[in-house]
């Protein structure tokens, strides 16, 4: 464990090991943001889905009383723009993946469930690529310190 400060240093994509700790989280996150994000996203597109489609099928799938609300709502922090839940909703009610019940609840069709499945395949797929190469304890690591880094920059919320 380092005890003295490290210096920062300027963003450097080709900073060996034993400099990595002086680069920017800024610079590191954004790259594998982009890197990461525009993979996934590719990936879906040659299958024409969209990440918000795939999200919005998993909450509806999860059962409980969701609405069209409920999927804006909880799809607020991961979607790019206000509006991509509620489109992704109209997207899936489109296809005939999504039916809505009288009581304004979303619910999968067999034709959902059958998309559902064959997506699960793709992302499980991106996901073994994204991770090659990285054990379960590597990563782990990694999120906590992300998480930690995120802790420590938080707005203090009031009492």
């Amino acid at each position: 464990m380092t005890t003295t400060p490290t210096v920062p240093a300027p963003a450097d994509p080709a900073a060996p090991d034993a400099e990595l700790a002086s680069q920017p989280i800024g610079y590191w996150s954004g790259v594998v943001h982009k890197a990461v994000i525009t993979h996934i996203r590719d990936a879906m597109a040659r299958v024409d889905v969209t990440q918000p489609m795939w999200w919005t099928l998993n909450r509806v799938d999860a059962g409980g009383h969701v609405t069209r609300e409920v999927v804006v709502a909880g799809l607020a922090d991961v979607t790019d723009t206000p509006h991509d839940a509620s489109r992704a909703v109209d997207h899936l009610l489109h296809r005939g993946w999504l039916r809505t019940g009288d009581d304004e609840r979303l619910h999968l069709t067999d034709e959902g469930r059958a998309a559902k499945a064959r997506v699960k395949e793709l992302v499980t797929g991106i996901r073994a690529r994204i991770h090659a190469g990285i054990t379960d304890d590597e990563y782990v690591a990694a999120l906590k310190v992300l998480r930690r880094m995120a802790d420590n920059v938080a707005p203090v919320r009031p009492a």
